[in-house]
């Protein structure tokens, strides 16, 4: 019983510090180029997510016509 507690109390200690460490980092942007070049490709690829594994597209496409099979370029 002791070692069940134990292991809920580390568990809960490392949520809150997951949570200390999340809430301590600014919601700032970013400030350089490199870092707006890199947020703005994340907001357009998860814009593109969004449209491309919405319900929409999903439900009314064959399995193998959806976008998850021709997935996006990679680039180096």
């Amino acid at each position: 019983m002791v070692a069940l507690l134990i292991a809920f109390g580390v568990l809960g200690g490392i949520g809150v510090l997951l949570m200390v460490v999340l809430l301590r980092r600014g919601t700032g942007r970013t400030e350089t180029a490199d870092g707006l070049l890199v947020e703005q490709e994340a907001l357009r690829r998860a814009r593109h997510d969004r449209v491309s594994f919405g319900t929409t597209a999903v439900h009314n496409s064959t399995p193998t016509a959806s976008d998850s099979y021709r997935r996006r370029d990679v680039r180096p």
